[in-house]
């Protein structure tokens, strides 16, 4: 019975698994897959106690106003809070513990390298925390840098991170190496996966509007901040691990078959993309996740809540055709 239950919950989480283009044939019921969470969520369900999973996530929105509305959240992190609330609802209705997630606010632990004003990102954590409450989304909390310490440095809370649970440079950069070689081992590939995307990104986040570096410095430097992104945030990933050993792992980028973090996806249908890099695109009920400039350029128009904050953009169909509004994969 225990063992059903089990399954019947990851199958619940699995309708909205993100994963690689190359797995997407991976079946709902894949031993391979399943196998990497059950043994967590069968000692919870053993103890009749609600699940818990962490999720680091929602770090802040980008520097880059040609892809985000503004520093602080709209209507991408209200669906996506949504939906994570609703997935843990979902468990509840089949097992009455139910399940909660801690989303792991990583923005912190790696702002100074991204470019994200310190204050910034406090504003968009008191936001997120805000959100949570004011939707009554009971399944969720926060776990952010600042409640490690009382330590109100945030540099000193950086490095303290690195010392106690950093890797090295070389390290880093002989696996993404591998990577590139078509190493046999997954964790190898996954880390030359992950620096090619975060490259991308921070390309993406230093290419805004009145910056007058070329391309080829804005490349070269973001190669470097990428590795120290990457460090920084497997960093966090460790310090989680250590804090919440019990939970199962959950991450907003695709996964491969089998591999240790479920991948999930955040709003709608799309592919790829996250809140906190483009904004939300309404049409005919539906949303997808598209940058700034690229809504604007196809004449949505920004939508404001009651209270007067930017929070979406709406398109008709005349103005464009929906199945063209999504995120490629990273």
């Amino acid at each position: 019975m225990e063992n059903k239950i089990a399954n019947d919950i990851l199958n619940i989480l699995f309708k909205y698994r993100r994963t690689l283009q190359k797995h997407r044939n991976c079946f709902q019921n894949c031993a391979k897959c399943h196998s990497q969470y059950i043994t967590k969520i069968l000692a919870f369900i053993e103890k009749y106690e609600p699940i818990t999973f962490v999720l680091p996530a929602f770090p802040g929105k980008s520097p880059n106003l040609f892809k985000v509305i503004s520093h602080l959240p709209d209507m991408g992190e209200e669906l996506a809070l949504k939906l994570l609330n609703q997935i843990c609802e979902q468990i509840t209705s089949i097992y009455p513990p139910g399940a909660k997630i801690k989303i792991c606010s990583d923005g912190r632990v790696f702002s100074d390298i991204i470019g994200i004003n310190e204050n910034a990102i406090t504003e968009y954590q008191n936001a997120i925390i805000e959100m949570i409450s004011d939707m009554k989304l009971s399944n969720l909390s926060t776990f952010h840098l600042d409640d490690v310490s009382s330590e109100n440095n945030f540099t000193k809370l950086r490095e303290d991170l690195m010392y106690h649970f950093g890797d090295t440079l070389e390290n880093l950069r002989e696996k993404i190496l591998l990577g590139s070689r078509l190493s046999s081992q997954q964790d190898h590939i996954d880390a030359h996966r992950l620096y090619c995307g975060m490259t991308r990104f921070l390309v993406e986040d230093a290419s805004y509007p009145g910056q007058t570096k070329s391309r080829n410095l804005i490349q070269k430097e973001s190669r470097a901040k990428a590795y120290q992104v990457i460090l920084r945030s497997n960093a966090w990933s460790e310090l989680i691990a250590k804090r919440f050993p019990e939970s199962v792992r959950l991450s907003i980028h695709p996964q491969s078959c089998g591999s240790k973090k479920l991948g999930i996806r955040l709003i709608g249908e799309e592919s790829w993309g996250t809140p906190w890099h483009g904004v939300v695109v309404k049409l005919n009920e539906r949303f997808f996740l598209l940058k700034r400039i690229e809504a604007e350029n196809l004449g949505a128009k920004l939508v404001y809540t009651s209270a007067g904050s930017p929070s979406y953009y709406e398109l008709t169909e005349q103005e464009q055709n929906y199945t063209s509004l999504s995120f490629s994969e990273a």
